[in-house]
């Protein structure tokens, strides 16, 4: 019995530690291929790093991480996956919002502690914050398109 119980700390011992550091792994990767491409100017219906326009940033980015099946626009990209309740985002959900009055017209790639990475008209890549006022405002939807084929890409 004694050994039933030591294994079975050992193990929750073993899997409380591995998820924390395969989620921060997963992190870093996503930090890593957003920082290469922070402060590329924008462009209209850019998919390089020569220059994105935002939904062309998305595919560029989640190309990285084998989610290759998007569709070009952010109007587009914001029907496909899974609807994500704001207060449920994970790394790697894609954010939407309406900037022009009428439509999903924006897109960013959520990167945890209410962070997002996208590509602005005015300043090209950057990481912004869904609680400034702008993006609050407009906050209309988010997906998860993200599969564990996908998580266990950014950790490689």
């Amino acid at each position: 019995m004694k050994k039933f119980i030591i294994s079975l700390l050992g193990a929750a011992v073993l899997f409380t530690t591995v998820a924390p550091s395969t989620f921060a792994a997963r992190e870093a990767r996503m930090e890593n291929e957003v920082n290469q491409v922070v402060g590329t100017p924008y462009l209209w219906g850019g998919t390089t790093a020569s220059g994105f326009d935002c939904s062309g940033f998305i595919l560029y980015i989640m190309g990285k991480f084998n989610v290759d099946n998007l569709p070009r626009t952010s109007e587009t990209q914001a029907k496909e996956g899974i609807a994500v309740a704001k207060e449920d985002l994970q790394l790697g959900d894609l954010v939407f919002f309406n900037t022009i009055g009428n439509k999903i017209s924006h897109a960013g790639i959520y990167l945890g502690d209410n962070q997002f990475a996208h590509s602005s008209s005015s300043k090209g890549v950057r990481i912004s914050k869904l609680s400034e006022t702008y993006y609050k405002d407009r906050y209309v939807t988010a997906r998860r398109v993200v599969d564990e084929k996908s998580y266990l890409k950014m950790i490689e």
